[in-house]
């Protein structure tokens, strides 16, 4: 007879707190990985194994929260509740597949590769004003406008746009947050109307003059004779936007910080270009900038002789999935790991249809600043965000030898 997981004896775990960071992050979730592959939290359990995270990932028994995070924080209606109603991760089924056929032929690592050559020359004009100076801010100088102006180049959007699509991808990623969701509605909900007029002015504009860009190539898609409408068009463009500007600067905030804790590794990579790809892996593995996700049941579901009714909230670590089969857990490019076991952009049809563009862009910038900022380190104290919603660095303070 299986088990109604209400019973089980399980060690507790709140993903919400806001002291987990950091090392204290990393040693909580070790000690609870070594103690069950599952945990209870408010409202749910936590998956902390690999095999567990991936099957409540792909189950069809289970849909992203979206919705229960929207009534949590009260958005009934209005602009962000028909966002959230509309975001990619929120449809399943038919209409889902439907949407990913028009959209995935932009995001292969082909198209991915298109746009190399444009992060390049937005990395040098990042990097040529600070290069002789040996040190930077480096979040602010770097990891905060490259994602912005690469995905701008992107989209078809003047440069001078870059930064308001920053701002706009990190409130309107808040809505995953619900403390966030809660307390900071009015602006997330401004941020969401702001980007939806400015979004139908830019597809306005590549209608009448198509373009070599995202938004050009969407208006045109087709997949058996079936094309976007112009709802459907603007809601995955903020799709694009928000799962690809602050989780990038997040992610390469944290492979700097790793890499300038680990001189040796840089070297490394400095001297082999090779070893590139895997340093990206390597990064995405130790350190993802989604530690959590979550999936809400639809269905029962029977997994592991226990019975998870429908309703349940199930979150999937996947910091401690990314260990789970794959090695020594220290940080290490050299290493010799399975090929594609990494939980950072998820499983199953939500898996992340911008990972190959946001690996393009950490090989580039990691490829470029290996060589151009040699003995690589610390310039001062560390100042990390928390592991809800993107795990980011608010201050990373770096220097190099310029001799």
């Amino acid at each position: 007879m299986p088990t109604a997981a209400a019973t089980l004896d399980l060690p507790d775990f709140d993903p919400a707190d806001i002291t987990l960071n950091g090392t204290a992050f990393h040693d909580t979730m070790h000690d609870l990985a070594a103690r069950s592959w599952l945990a209870r939290i408010p409202f749910g359990y936590l998956t902390l194994d690999r095999e567990a995270g991936e099957f409540f990932l792909r189950t069809r028994a289970a849909t992203f929260p979206g919705q229960l995070i929207a009534a949590l924080g009260g958005v009934e209606d209005g602009p962000l509740r028909q966002e959230i109603d509309r975001n990619i991760l929120h449809v399943d089924g038919a209409d889902h597949q439907r949407l990913r056929n028009l959209l995935n032929p932009s995001f292969t690592p082909r198209a991915a590769d298109r746009w190399r050559p444009a992060m390049r020359e937005i990395l040098a004009s990042l990097l040529d004003p600070i290069r002789a100076s040996g040190s930077t801010e480096f979040v602010e100088t770097i990891a905060k406008p490259y994602p912005s102006l690469t995905i701008a180049t992107v989209m078809g959007a003047p440069a001078t746009d870059a930064m308001r699509l920053h701002e706009w991808s990190a409130w309107i990623q808040r809505q995953f947050d619900a403390p966030s969701l809660i307390s900071q509605r009015d602006r997330i909900e401004q941020a969401v109307v702001e980007f939806y007029e400015w979004c139908d002015a830019l597809i306005d504009r590549r209608r009448r003059s198509p373009g070599d860009d995202l938004i050009s190539t969407l208006i045109a898609a087709e997949a058996e004779g079936d094309r976007l409408n112009d709802v459907e068009l603007v809601n995955l463009v903020l799709d694009v936007l928000i799962g690809g500007v602050d989780t990038t600067q997040s992610q390469l905030a944290h492979a700097m910080r790793l890499f300038a804790t680990h001189p040796e590794q840089w070297q490394l990579l400095g001297k082999d270009p090779e070893l590139v790809p895997r340093a990206v892996d390597e990064v995405l593995r130790h350190e993802p900038v989604t530690p959590f996700t979550a999936r809400l049941l639809v269905d029962e579901v029977e997994y592991r002789d226990i019975t998870f009714p429908a309703g349940t909230l199930v979150m999937v670590c996947s910091f401690t999935g990314n260990r789970d089969g794959t090695g020594p857990a220290e940080f290490d490019i050299t290493a010799d790991r399975p090929a594609g076991r990494v939980m950072t952009f998820g499983a199953g049809i939500h898996f992340c249809v911008g990972a190959n563009l946001a690996r393009a862009e950490l090989q580039e910038a990691l490829r470029l600043l290996a060589v151009a900022m040699p003995g690589l380190r610390l310039d001062g104290d560390v100042v990390l965000g928390t592991v809800q919603g993107i795990y980011g660095i608010e201050r990373l303070p770096l220097a190099w030898d310029t001799a």
